[in-house]
């Protein structure tokens, strides 16, 4: 959680990325991703990613910084990439010491391929969180035909996201005060674990309880089904068009150049 109040302190920093309408932006980075999971060529997908790290260093965000963040998610796809050697069909190219066990050419090739389009999707998504608050996300989704209900899921979510951090601090907080520490190995771990059920329920309860006072509180203000959320009215312009006019010439042109050159 520290961590995404990180992300969004980040992506409310100045920079030319930053300032750029939120649906253009979102739409670059479906487009992106779109592209990197139909593409086949590693190397015209590794050209996308150096586009992509380019874009990052345009939203004014440390490289340090957003390939920590890229290092964080990619285990989870990075995962798939590394068993496929083992499964994929294809010539055998090691054998290990079970007759089960080997590795084939064409499951290397697909692993690095996965792992390639792995990387380029999560990229896009750590440069639209760089250059785009939560807020304005959730506003340009909407303003590109989200439907309305879950429009107003996220938009509720993002507000009232960080309110339950400062509740669990809160929690967390008093624990310390009374000599708690979850992490002091001294402490019987059935005891640790107990109160770790204790917080969890204690939040669930919090959160329901809030939950209905923010309800009460919205419908005492006319809040119905038939209630809209507020847009803020944003004009795209030049600027604007002429990025998203960039990312769709750059995945044009390596299309050709998959087609024509490699």
């Amino acid at each position: 959680m520290k961590g995404l109040v990180e992300i969004d302190r980040e992506a409310r920093k100045e920079s030319f990325m930053n300032n750029l309408d939120g649906r253009i932006k979102l739409i670059s980075a479906l487009l992106i991703i779109v592209y990197a999971v139909t593409s086949s060529n590693i190397l015209i997908l590794g050209i996308m990613e150096i586009y992509l790290i380019l874009l990052i260093y345009l939203s004014n965000v440390s490289p340090k910084y957003a390939l920590k963040r890229i290092a964080l998610v990619l285990p989870f796809g990075g995962f798939m990439a590394m068993i496929q050697p083992f499964f994929q069909p294809g010539n055998i190219i090691w054998t290990g010491p079970f007759e089960w066990l080997h590795i084939t050419d064409y499951g290397l090739f697909f692993g690095a391929l996965l792992l390639a389009r792995v990387t380029v999707s999560v990229t896009s998504v750590v440069f639209l969180s760089s250059a785009t608050s939560m807020q304005d996300l959730v506003a340009s989704a909407q303003k590109l035909g989200v439907p309305y209900q879950l429009a107003m899921l996220l938009n509720l979510t993002v507000r009232y996201l960080f309110f339950f951090y400062d509740q669990l601090v809160n929690i967390l907080n008093a624990q310390s005060t009374r000599c708690f520490d979850i992490f002091n190995k001294k402490t019987a771990y059935k005891w640790r674990l107990r109160k770790v059920g204790e917080t969890i329920t204690m939040m669930f309860i919090r959160a329901f309880e809030q939950g209905e006072n923010v309800y009460i509180s919205m419908v005492c203000r006319g809040y119905s089904e038939n209630t809209r959320m507020y847009q803020e009215k944003g004009k795209i312009d030049f600027k604007d068009y002429a990025f998203l006019s960039t990312t769709v010439l750059v995945i044009f042109s390596l299309q050709l150049v998959t087609m024509f050159v490699i």
